[in-house]
């Protein structure tokens, strides 16, 4: 869209100058969690980051996977494991899954990992509820849009019938011009189509997309622009502000067991 300075909008670095501290106190709270419920290694695939690690609940219902950001160029699930926490302690079995990463890797590669990671977790199964923060984001509503038999004639249809994005990024043609596609490599085409904004979903779907309160107008359009596509095709979707919150923060709800962005997914995994 004329106008919008794109570097601006989406980089949220520059947008919270105390961003380094914040990611520190993931790294630090997610080691923590780690040393007092040490998760189960589950590999999804030959790579060296295809591996999830997975929080058990109470072992009954549906899977919640939480998908970390990073712009698909940064991070690891390990700097994430306190995420798990609210919904641990609620009962509920949690996946963190790590990818690989761009440049090594495209978008679509990454995508496909998810894919893998998801077809790995139906050997428990049971259905799944895929959430993500960011670039996570657009991963959880990839998974929601996948066709899961067209994928694998062997999973079911409604594998993911769930997905709960905060702060995601559905339509990736914005990313195209700025400095964060040095590590992408996105031509407009390949944008349009790793962008779920455009995909086809079943109408029989859930997509909560939220978004914090400080964060950019860009990231505010993304997730009404899913929710309003979508919820127009027959997807049950709701939009939501986290309230005080910027980019980094947008997810700290998730270790509260009592926080309405757990009590929310709760809702969705139907307990």
């Amino acid at each position: 869209m004329a106008g919008i300075d794109y570097e601006v909008e989406y980089n949220n670095r520059a947008r919270v100058p105390e961003n380094p501290a914040l990611m520190a106190g993931w790294a630090r709270d997610a080691a923590s969690y780690r040393e007092r419920h040490a998760p189960r290694a589950i590999a999804y695939g030959p790579g060296a980051r295809n591996t999830m690690d997975f929080f058990p609940g109470d072992g009954n219902g549906p899977i919640v996977v939480f998908i970390h950001g990073g712009y698909w160029q940064a991070l690891d699930g390990s700097s994430f494991s306190h995420c798990a926490r609210g919904l641990n302690v609620r009962g509920i079995d949690v996946a963190v899954p790590t990818y690989s990463l761009c440049p090594d890797v495209t978008v679509e590669a990454i995508i496909g990992e998810m894919r893998a990671a998801a077809r790995e977790l139906a050997r428990f199964g049971r259905p799944l509820v895929v959430s993500g923060h960011s670039a996570g984001g657009h991963l959880a509503a990839c998974m929601l849009a996948t066709d899961w038999p067209a994928y694998d004639v062997s999973l079911p249809v409604n594998l993911v019938s769930s997905a709960y994005a905060i702060s995601g990024l559905f339509d990736l043609a914005p990313l195209v011009g700025t400095s964060i596609n040095r590590a992408l490599r996105l031509d407009p085409q390949a944008a349009k189509a790793a962008s779920p904004l455009f995909w086809s979903v079943l109408r029989d779907r859930n997509l909560d997309a939220v978004v914090g309160e400080n964060e950019s107008a860009e990231y505010f359009r993304q997730s009404r622009s899913i929710v309003q596509r979508w919820g127009a095709a027959g997807v049950t979707t709701r939009f939501a502000i986290v309230a005080g919150a910027n980019h980094f923060t947008a997810i700290a709800p998730l270790v509260d067991p009592e926080s309405a962005m757990v009590r929310r997914l709760v809702e969705l995994v139907g307990r």
